[in-house]
């Protein structure tokens, strides 16, 4: 087996980068302690004892595939002078006196010592001298044959001076270190070199580290302290150096924000100076930060430097630099938050989860961060030793000489001063440093905050530009729809809204439309190496303020450090802005610069860059001239000038001043009309801007407040508003990753760039991770032009902005991946097993996956030679066995929907999930016919919903969540509109209540702990293959490589594009990359790594086909995950109203009534993977692969589509597919071998032989044992067992009860089922109780024990997280985050830290001590009792009141103590028993307002409704707004409280009604009433508002793609004008549409599913009839003509919108016209009592008003020649319709009183018009031949001329009165239905005209030649094989009498004289041919719209003609303007 390529790092020792493999982003985690002697006494036992430390934390650690290969570990101690004495005299020295003489372990490379040489040299250059090199003797035979390929020469120089002065000493030996890194590099590495303390580490196992370095085990090696670190990497790679302890620290976690902080740092070497440093020498040691060490180890460089200099202590270092929550603390003293405020000011936090030890030989200390996630716990022995580690158990000691157990606290030092022999108090030490300067002073002279300057009120807005009209809107990329969507709700709500169903959006960097950059940028989130943070509940740890300007020197502490501006929030309004840039008349120093970021339009795509580089320059000349405030404003944006995107901008200056080391002299803000998302702001910031001022979003607000869009506020408030949720959604989004200051996340970079190109990387985001390639300065630059063409190419037009489809689908907006055309085919397929339906489907997807996606740019490359026979592919059942749906809870869907997946895929042997909203175990119960509700995958999520010891035991695969795809980062959400009663016991929770799950952070905060919840529940079932999912990002291979080496047996990659569940907009569109990415990396990763035999690797995130798999499996997949579409076939149409609880399908809500509409079924679910798993065969069989296994991680397989090209810069997706098997050839590709969990090792196993009768059969049993802290989980195994026997219920309390003596492992008692007991006499880890479900936990100090319990830890962090029941009880304090999730367990317990009981729903706490900060947040349900002084500021009270306690629950709660302190023997709780009566006063009772609500409604018997914020429940009965209030005025008020989220059920249907049949047959006006704006406001209320409306769908909606929700929703808002512009941007005719379209969209339209359709058509004419009625419909001439001419033939819908098309875009339009009056169908061919033919008069004067020129009776090719017309013209348009009618050529055709329907219509509206005569049906008999449209004018029109009788012929059958099952939804519904005319004719003769089934054979004449009647014949129609087929009845002939005969029966095509004169080509049903897709005709300038090119249609197919044509001849005109242009130049 081959080793992976070396070549990265120290000794090149990882490999290089290449695939998506990249060795920085190795991450790594640990066990860290220390051992030391508080007087400082050495001896070799602390040492030796060490060893146990190191050894009992192993399982926090983790081996590569050879179990000799450790991942590093180490220890420091206090120099060994006694060892080092006996080695160098051995080699002829005598050591100095200790102190005076530095030495360490170097390592260096075994084949050259050249490089020892060189060091030599350096330390002679400093005046120091290399006395002797001492080899360091080591064991090399121990070592695994990794760690050993790159085992270093180990080295110790002995280094003294010829001076003694220990600080210039230890300076110099910086220096030294510094100088030897950078100059020698290579193996050359220096673990430490300090006159105090020495390092031995490498990559070793903890066992291996005493047994590799024999001066450890040696007796005279003797130490003060030994502090130990043990590794956990995430690669398997040989990395001595990555051992720690570093030179001064060891630190456990990670520092999210390491890019800032090295950037930070490197622009502050700019201005580091010390006097303490030789001229010189301090430039020596730049960089500060080596660019190829950890994160760790940067923060020990940093460290180290501002010891060494000499400007702080140790401990003061650590306080700076990472420094505890003091924002948000008011308990703390003023002079120690002065201290923070000030250190603020010198240096950003180095944020993230961080225990850090550290020690420079006196100081022996830890330090935990400000969330105090990681466990650091400590013993304080009577013989004066300190014991810290991460654990407590890892050293045996005698329990009577404890004095003292504690733990850090979040924020606190622990500090051992040896030489005061003293353990340093934290507060008394922070005060000591705090007050050493008067840091308050400075801050109350220096510093300067907003408050300070003079801010002044002024105008936010000062034009009176409309919104909708305003130009720098659309150049600056504004949409309609984030108007609608994402600000109107965070100015009305200060909160950013929420969406569902994920993001199928179009990459940015694969859209041909404009994009902004920040687009491009991904969010990067935490995810198993680090936590995210919780923003809502434990915000007290979060801080938005930070310091902008000019930073001092970092080596010194001085006032003027504290002189830098200070911001509450990085978001600034205008006027705040305005006193910045004129501070310096206050503060004459603090110069401020504006740059202009625009340039000049006219300088094109090349301006775009030198823009940037003068920017930039301009940036460095006015710091050089003393500017302190930078501000890059784009405010002169305007026709001249294009703005260069304030993302690019701000990065290139940015990126510049750090590179010339000047960006820490400056403050740099941006003034930006660009910037308006929570997403925007975020990049801003993180990629170093200080401040933003988003002018454009103001004067928005402003402008739509003016316009009565928003509340009436004052327009300050509504920015407030808008600036809270801009505020939060920073919180949001830095808590993901687990940063806590936004000063630390400024210029940190969390981001990736996807598809952007390498150029503008390096210019504007140095650093950031772009594997792809993609859009280069060229491509953002021309997109910057095309905005600002839109908004500005056309003086004097209105550039309206529209409504891009971003969020949700729109026909002419972003391309998305689900369609509507794709959702219907596949619903159509699954239902009635349609193969064309399901091709239709798969063609549709491929399309829209080409289109949005990354996999869409590659091709499957298949070797014909290769292919086999289908039949040699693995059948389609096994291939279904490796298919999985998502992780949807029961919540998030429906009860129907979930089981549905589930019955499916049990009969299919996949497997369903149950998502994290937990399961009713009667699922597990087989349904009578055998299927199995039960879902296979139970996963376990942050909010362990319902995680019990039965849940887990009942379970094939447990599946921990770490990240969601539409929300990575975050926890789950479920509104309280969805939380039913059901919902709320299956989850253990409070109904009504929104559950906001926490981020993953409480007990999978790290790979160590990952790796132990995979150890837990591993032990919960050992049956079930535990998979974590995680979702796509950059660094995702290292991340899944610690995954495997957590004992992971699966793992899923999700991409960023899925999830039901609702999430903050930002999160669902910025989060996570393309799965793609993700699977590519982390298969390479893992095959790199040698790790992939050891996992099954899965993806999911919107799988549609066939060839989506396949690729999946080339890139890595052995399993695929599907949610979406699965969903899909069970009738979800995608309303991404998933959050709403009103999916009107009944997929995706709680409602009752709307649950009734689900008609999924299994069968539906089961018929999708048939044809998946088939196509997939076919794929297979082409490529030669007869299994899935074999095609897993072929990337060989695909290639890039040939001739891909993107014009914005291509995407290069090499590294993607660079095959695995190539970078280390020789190793599994797929899995191949299982983890070995060593079940049978654990103490579980060990009892359970003895207690498995017990637990089986309920027989009492009892064990004692020891345990220590190895022992993990204890009691998992036996509640496995127990549950499988008796289920939910298991036994009584106590029947095995187990008695432990020890310090327990973690996850004690964890999933504890009923009857189970343990009583544990010693002390516990982390996560005791974890997912108690019934069982009996008690945990007391030992006997022997001499401390008092209740001021004494006795269990760590997170304990009784998730419990469901069962109880606990505590014999002393427990640490952090107590009972967080508890839902149902009692627990007593004697002191609790920070955020007890957060998120808890439910069970009773008894807190009997001292809590810590942050009490009960978010807490719902439950009650806690604290006995605690200063209880109130410790509480959290946002959800809960506080009360006292009295009655029956006092009498429960003495009851409840006493029976504590009988099971724990605590002498406390006896004292609080023992005054009971006195202490009651001082009990608060803890009761959350949303329990004692539900407790009140129980007790008054009444059911539980949701939140009263929120919306109702559906009620069952169809309310009619308008029948039960008549008055207008009472509908008028009404209207106000409609109910829009659920008005598709709530309300009835109303469509335009019909005028009384008898009266509107006697005259010729319109036949419908229109309704009232009110009444037209409910029906408006009814459109859902669908993610994908198909009823602008062209497939089966709207063919123009009206956005119809868009204007239903303003028409129900009242805003009637929008809704006009709205309507008027996409149908340039909707008086016409609003008449006379038969409606396909209402046909189509969703809430049609179950209920009636929204009435659209009647919407549509009342708002453009409202318009003409104010006058908004006024002629508008174009404002400049371009000179070029266009002729139209034909004035039909399409002529018509045509012409009005290209006269507004300035062209000279004349249309002809062979009739008498414009108009051709509109006029003659529609009756006026359908269509008043003055509005048609009405539209065709305002068009001629505005410059057409209008020409009748011209019949082209007739009577004007169609020649001289296409020489007079510049483009000629034929829209001359389909004109030709289809004739009926029988027997007795020839008669008179037979004629063409349109024949007779045309002479109506003719004798109507001009009185003139033609043919009438007065007195006759009419007997009307065809239906549609046609036939029903005629019968109308018959009926009001005054016919003796109508009847109608209908040669096929009468439709059903429902949908037939070929005529699914959404089709148009061809169905039975009486139209106006059929109306008319029953109320004047009482029966319908229609016959169906009948077939004219003759037409009778008489013997004048008239016609008399018609010899008829009854039809029979049958269906066989699909195709149906007609056959005459025998004997049904009989005759129809008849005088007049119409003929409608359609028409054929166009008429031929024009098109034959021009020579066009016709197609064969003889109409103009044109491309695909194109209007142009094969005649040069002629082009062709409407029914002469795609034959008859409707009248809304014409306007979409004439309108497309319009658009492509205006694009062949400008072209060939441009053409001239440049001829006349070249000329």
């Amino acid at each position: 087996m081959d080793s992976p390529s070396n070549g990265y790092g120290w000794a090149g020792a990882l490999p290089a980068k290449q695939g998506l493999y990249d060795p920085t982003n190795e991450r790594d985690a640990c066990g860290v302690g220390f051992i030391i002697n508080i007087k400082g006494q050495v001896s070799h036992k602390i040492l030796r004892d060490s060893e146990n430390l190191l050894c009992n934390m192993s399982h926090r650690g983790a081996t590569g595939a050879d179990s000799r290969d450790g991942d590093g570990a180490g220890v420091m101690l206090s120099m060994p002078h006694r060892l080092l004495s006996r080695e160098f005299l051995a080699l002829g020295c005598t050591l100095p006196p200790p102190g005076q003489y530095s030495t360490g372990n170097i390592f260096t490379d075994p084949n050259n010592s050249e490089c020892m040489a060189h060091f030599d040299a350096i330390a002679e250059q400093l005046g120091l001298r290399v006395v002797a090199w001492r080899r360091v003797p080591v064991n090399s035979e121990i070592l695994g044959p990794t760690s050993r390929s790159r085992e270093p020469a180990i080295m110790q120089p002995l280094v003294v001076g010829d001076w003694w002065e220990e600080r210039r000493f230890q300076r110099q030996l910086f220096v030294l270190k510094k100088r030897a890194r950078h100059e020698i590099g290579g193996w050359f590495y220096v673990c430490s070199l300090d006159t105090r303390i020495i390092v031995y580490k490498g990559q070793l196992t903890p066992e291996q580290v005493p047994e590799y370095y024999a001066d450890l085990r040696d007796a005279h090696c003797e130490t003060h302290f030994a502090l130990v670190h043990s590794r956990f990497s995430t690669n398997t790679f040989p990395s001595w150096e990555r051992a720690q302890p570093f030179g001064w620290c060891a630190h456990n976690g990670e520092i999210n924000t390491l890019r800032g902080n090295k950037n930070w740092m490197r622009a502050r070497e700019g201005l580091l100076h010390s006097k303490a440093f030789s001229d010189g020498d301090l430039e020596k040691t730049f960089p500060i930060i080596d660019e190829l060490g950890s994160d760790s180890a940067a923060l020990d460089s940093v460290l180290e430097l501002l010891v060494v200099s000499g400007v702080m202590t140790m401990p003061e270092a650590v306080m700076v630099m990472v420094p505890e929550a003091w924002q948000n603390n008011p308990t703390m003293p003023s002079a120690k938050r002065a201290f923070y405020e000030w250190a603020s000011c010198v240096m950003e936090p180095w944020d993230g989860p961080a225990l850090l030890t550290f020690s420079d030989g006196r100081y022996c200390g830890a330090s935990l961060d400000r969330n105090g996630l990681r466990p650091c716990r400590y013993y304080i022995t009577s013989d004066d030793r300190m014991i810290c580690a991460s654990e407590v158990g890892t050293v045996d000691i005698d329990p009577a000489m404890v004095v003292e157990k504690g733990r850090l606290m979040p924020g606190r030092m622990l500090l051992v001063d040896t030489r005061e022999g003293v353990v340093v108090d934290d507060e008394k030490l922070k005060l000591q440093h705090a007050q050493r300067y008067p840091f308050q002073q400075w801050l109350d002279t220096h510093q300067i905050k907003i408050s300070h300057l003079a801010v002044k009120d002024a105008a936010t807005v000062d034009d009176q530009i409309p919104v909708s009209q305003d130009r720098r809107m659309r150049a600056f990329g504004y949409s309609a729809e984030f108007l609608n969507l994402i600000l109107g709700p965070m100015v009305q709500y200060g909160k950013e809204p929420l969406g569902s169903m994920g993001n199928d959006t179009v990459l940015a960097c694969m859209d041909p439309a404009p994009r902004l950059p920040y687009e491009y940028f991904r969010e990067l989130f935490a995810q198993v190496t680090n936590p995210p943070i919780d923003p809502i509940r434990e915000k007290i740890v979060m801080s938005l303020a930070c310091h902008v300007g000019p930073e001092g020197n970092l080596l010194e502490i001085s006032d003027c450090q504290a002189h830098r501006l200070s911001l509450d929030s990085p978001l600034l309004t205008k006027p705040e802005l305005a006193a910045i840039r004129g501070m310096s008349a206050r503060y004459p120093e603090w110069v401020s610069h504006t740059i202009d970021i625009t340039f000049a339009a006219a300088d094109g795509v090349d301006g775009y860059r030198r823009a940037l580089d003068r920017v930039c320059e301009e940036a460095q000349v006015a710091i050089d001239r003393g500017a302190k405030i930078l501000i890059l404003s784009d405010t002169m944006v305007g026709a001249e000038r294009v703005a260069l995107s304030a993302l690019l901008a701000a990065g290139a200056v940015h990126h510049h001043l750090v590179a010339t080391k000047l960006r820490a002299k400056v403050a740099l803000l941006v003034e930006t009309g660009e910037a308006r998302e929570v997403h925007h702001f975020c990049v801003l910031i993180g990629y170093g801007v200080d401040a933003i001022c988003p002018y454009m979003v103001y004067e928005t607000i402003a402008k739509l407040h003016r316009e009565n869009v928003l509340p009436d506020k004052p327009v300050a408030q509504l920015i407030g508003q808008f600036r809270s949720a801009v505020d939060d959604g920073f919180r949001k989004v830095m808590s993901k990753m687990g940063i806590s200051t936004l000063q630390s996340y400024k210029g940190a970079q969390i981001f990736e760039a996807l598809g952007v190109a390498s150029d503008v990387i390096d210019k504007c985001f140095v650093g950031t991770a772009s594997r792809v390639q993609g859009t280069t300065l060229e491509g953002f630059a021309a997109d910057a032009l095309t905005r600002h063409d839109n908004a500005y190419g056309l003086p004097g037009a209105i550039a309206t902005i529209g409504d891009e489809g971003e969020y949700n689908w729109r026909k002419v907006g972003s391309k998305h991946i689900n369609t509507p055309g794709a959702i219907s085919s596949l619903q159509d397929a699954v239902r009635t097993k349609n193969k064309a339906s399901w091709l239709k489907y798969t063609e549709a997807s491929q399309q829209s996956i080409q289109d949005c996606t990354l996999r869409g740019l590659l091709e499957i490359h298949a070797d014909e030679s290769q292919a086999i026979p289908v039949e040699e592919v693995e059948p389609w059942t096994n291939i279904v066995k490796r298919f999985c749906t998502g992780a949807m809870s029961y919540g998030s869907i429906s009860k129907e929907a979930h089981t549905a997946l589930a019955v499916a895929m049990n009969r299919l042997g996949g497997k369903s999930n149950s998502g994290e909203g937990g399961e009713d175990p009667e699922r597990s119960i087989p349904r009578a016919n055998g299927d199995s509700e039960r879902s296979a995958i139970k996963q376990v999520a942050s909010g362990r919903f319902g995680v019990t010891s039965n849940y887990l035991a009942d379970a094939d695969e447990l599946q921990i969540k770490m990240a969601q795809g539409a929300k990575a980062g975050e926890g789950g959400e479920l509104l309280g509109t969805k939380v039913s009663s059901e919902i709320a016991k299956t989850r253990h929770t409070t109904p009504g209540v929104t559950l906001v799950s926490p981020p993953p952070h409480h007990d999978i905060y790290s790979i160590e702990d990952l790796k132990q919840l995979i150890f837990d529940l591993k032990s919960a079932n050992h049956r079930a293959r535990i998979s974590v999912k995680l979702v796509s990002e950059v660094g995702i291979g290292v991340v899944a490589s610690g995954v495997v080496k957590a004992l992971a047996d699966h793992i899923l990659v999700a991409g960023h594009d899925g999830g039901t569940g609702a999430a903050r907009w930002t999160g669902i569109k910025y989060a996570g990359l393309p799965w793609e990415l993700g699977l590519a990396e982390t298969h390479q990763t893992l095959v790199l790594n040698d790790l992939r035999g050891r996992v099954v690797l899965q993806t999911d995130g919107q799988l549609k086909t066939a060839r989506d798999v396949a690729i999946a499996a080339m890139l890595g997949a052995e399993e695929f995950g599907f949610a979406t579409t699965p969903l899909i076939t069970l009738g979800c149409v995608y309303l991404r109203r998933c959050h709403q609880n009103n999916c009107a399908v009944g997929v995706a809500t709680q409602d009752p009534v709307l649950r009734a509409k689900f008609r999924g079924q299994p069968e539906h679910v089961i018929n999708f993977f048939y044809y998946l798993a088939e196509d997939l065969r076919e794929i297979m069989a082409s490529l030669g692969i007869r299994s899935i296994n074999e095609l897993v991680g072929r990337t060989e397989f695909l290639r890039t589509t040939p001739g891909y090209h993107f014009d914005k810069g291509g995407l290069d997706l090499g590294l993607l597919l660079k095959p695995a098997h190539e970078m280390r050839p020789g190793v599994a590709t797929y899995s191949v071998i299982k983890q070995d969990h060593q079940i049978e090792s654990r103490l579980d196993s060990r009892l359970l032989p003895e207690l498995l009768e017990s637990l089986r059969t309920g027989r009492p049993a009892e064990v004692a044992t020891e345990i220590c802290n190895t022992d993990r989980a204890v009691g998992a195994i036996l509640s496995y067992h127990l549950s499988v026997a008796h289920g939910l219920e298991g036994l009584p309390q106590g029947t095995v009860r187990l008695h432990l003596r020890g310090s327990a492992g973690q996850s004690l008692g964890a999933f504890l089922a009923p009857g189970i007991a343990i009583d544990l006499e010693g002390d516990a880890n982390d996560y005791v109780g974890k997912g108690l479900s019934g069982g009996q936990i008690v945990v007391y100090p030992p006997r022997a024990s001499t401390f008092d319990s209740h001021v004494n830890v006795i269990v760590g962090n997170v304990c009784l997280f998730g419990a469901t029941s069962g109880e606990a009880f505590i014999g002393g304090i427990a640490a952090e985050r107590f009972a967080v999730r508890n839902s149902g367990a009692l627990a007593v317990v004697e002191g609790v830290g920070d955020h007890g009981c957060e998120y808890m729903t439910g069970g009773r706490v008894v807190v009997l001590g001292n809590v810590g900060r942050n009490f009960a947040a978010g807490m719902s349900g439950g009650l806690a009792y604290v006995l605690a002084e200063g209880f109130e500021d410790m509480c959290n009270k946002e959800s809960v009141d506080l009360e006292t306690v009295h009655g029956d629950e006092a009498l429960w709660l003495k009851q409840t103590i006493q029976r504590h302190a009988d099971l724990t023997g605590s002498k406390h709780a006896r004292r609080v028993v023992d005054r009971f009566s006195g202490l009651l006063p001082k009990f608060v009772k803890v009761f959350p307002r949303d329990y004692k609500r539900v407790l009140a409604q129980e007790s008054a018997n009444i059911n539980v409704p949701v939140e009263p914020q929120l919306p109702k429940p559906v009620v069952s009965e169809v309310v009619d707004i308008e029948d039960a209030l008549v008055d207008e005025s009472l509908l008028s008020d009404r209207v106000q409280n409609l109910d829009k989220l659920r008005g598709f059920a709530k309300y009835r249907r109303r469509g335009d009604k019909y005028r009384s049949a008898k009266k509107r047959t006697t005259d010729w006006d319109e036949i419908s009433t229109r309704q009232t704006k009110s009444q037209l406001q409910v029906q408006a209320a009814r459109c859902i508002d669908c993610g994908v409306p198909f009823c602008q769908s062209d497939v089966d909606g709207c063919p123009i793609g009206n956005v119809i929700p868009k204007w239903n929703e303003l028409v129900y808002k009242n805003q009637w004008r929008d809704a006009f512009d709205r309507l008027m941007a996409t149908n340039n005719f909707p008086e016409f549409t609003g008449r006379v379209c038969p409606a396909p969209c209402e046909g189509a339209c969703v809430a049609g599913i179950s209920e009636l359709p929204v009435a659209i058509k009647s919407i549509e004419a009342a708002i453009i009839d409202h318009a003409w009625d104010m006058g908004w419909m006024r002629p508008v001439p174009p404002v400049r003509r371009s000179g070029w001419r266009v002729a139209v033939v034909g004035s039909g819908p399409a002529g018509l919108s045509a012409a009005d098309q290209l006269n507004s875009a300035g062209y000279l339009v004349t249309v002809y016209e062979r009739e008498d009056r414009i108009g051709g169908l509109l006029t003659y061919g529609i009756p006026n009592m359908k269509l008043d033919k003055r509005l048609v008069e009405r539209r065709v004067d305002k068009m001629a008003k505005e410059g057409v020129e209008f020409v009748t009776g011209a019949h082209i090719g007739v009577t004007h020649s169609a020649a001289d017309l296409l020489s007079s013209f510049d483009a000629v348009l034929l829209a001359t319709g389909a004109t030709w009618p289809r004739d009926l050529s029988i027997e007795g055709r020839q008669l008179e009183g037979v004629h063409f329907a349109m024949d007779f219509l045309t002479d109506s509206t003719k004798s109507l018009l001009s009185k003139r005569g033609g043919i009438l049906a007065a007195g006759k008999r009419v007997v009307v031949i065809g239906g549609g449209d046609t036939g029903n004018d005629c019968i109308g029109t018959s009926v009001r001329q005054g016919a003796a009788s109508v009847t109608n012929f209908e040669l096929l059958p009468q439709p059903p009165r429902e949908r037939a099952a070929d005529n699914p939804w959404p089709q148009y519904p061809r169905v039975y239905r009486i139209d106006y005319g059929h109306e008319e004719v029953i109320s004047r003769w009482g029966k319908d005209p229609r016959i169906y089934s009948i077939s004219a054979k003759r037409f009778l004449g008489n013997s004048r030649g008239h016609l008399c009647g018609i010899e008829t014949v009854r039809v029979q129609w049958t269906r066989e094989a699909g195709r149906w087929s007609m056959e005459e009845v025998e004997g049904s002939k009989e005759v129809v009498e008849a005088d007049l005969v119409f003929l409608a029966m359609g028409f054929l095509g166009p008429e031929n004289k024009v098109i034959e004169e021009l020579g066009v080509r016709q197609g064969p049903r003889s109409n103009v041919e044109t491309g695909e897709g194109s209007y142009r005709t094969s005649v040069e300038k002629v082009f062709a719209a409407g029914d002469c090119r795609r034959g008859q249609s409707l009248v809304v197919w014409g306007i979409n003609e004439g309108r497309m044509a319009a658009s492509e001849m205006d694009t062949w005109l400008r072209n060939k303007q441009m053409a001239c242009d440049q001829s006349r130049l070249i000329n």
